[in-house]
């Protein structure tokens, strides 16, 4: 099974070079309502892992990391830069961005397909960076036209819907799309459903977990 839903990390081409004078396209930090988080940052990837949500609103079942190619679960630094054609540049700039570690996850049933990543970074400005790039490549790769102001998401989220999209980019229905820095974390969920309504509902509810879930940093 390859990965066929985004937010896509082997699609990204990282827009910046560094954090310095980066403009931010995702509106600031991400709060979720009511979310009181966690008392400490993670430390190691393990504790990222631990943070993350366990089941979807939706009750489609976890895919396996290793059945996923390449296999999701946790993510270094080289990972990402890796799924890059110059890896070595990547690489640079998710240095510059603070990157630290990453973790991936995945629920599938037919053509229904929800995702959570979560990448940690040193600096909150790192997280905010990466999220805008996440926000530029997902919305050119599916011809898809980001709210910077979504209803139904935490405010400093993005969003977006594309009802149509291409099926040759992978996805067999309408699919959202959720994009939000929190503290030194970025946050990325994303939805194929049977109709729009209810891929915005699952990453709403989806996201809106992930974020309470994780400390402010």
């Amino acid at each position: 099974m390859t990965r066929s839903l985004p937010v896509l990390a082997a699609l990204l081409m990282l827009a910046g070079v560094g954090c310095a004078g980066c403009s931010s396209t995702v509106a600031g930090q991400a709060s979720p309502a009511g979310g009181a988080g966690v008392a400490a940052l993670p430390e190691t990837p393990a504790a990222l892992e631990a943070l993350l949500v366990r089941e979807v609103p939706s009750g489609l079942p976890r895919v396996p990391d290793d059945e996923l190619d390449p296999p999701a679960g946790e993510k270094s630094i080289d990972d990402v830069a890796g799924y890059a054609e110059d890896a070595a540049d990547q690489r640079r700039v998710l240095a510059d961005y603070g990157y630290r570690y990453g973790w991936e996850r995945f629920w599938r049933a037919g053509n229904a397909l929800t995702s959570v990543f979560v990448d940690q970074f040193s600096g909150s400005m790192g997280a905010t960076s990466y999220a805008d790039d996440l926000v530029r490549n997902d919305a050119e790769y599916y011809g898809g036209v980001p709210d910077l102001d979504p209803a139904g998401l935490p405010r400093g989220c993005a969003g977006m819907v594309v009802e149509e999209p291409d099926p040759h980019l992978g996805l067999a229905g309408p699919a959202a799309f959720s994009w939000c820095p929190h503290g030194v974390f970025t946050v990325s969920v994303a939805a194929a459903a049977d109709t729009p309504e209810a891929a915005r509902a699952e990453v709403a509810a989806v996201t809106a977990e992930q974020l309470a879930r994780l400390p402010r940093g």
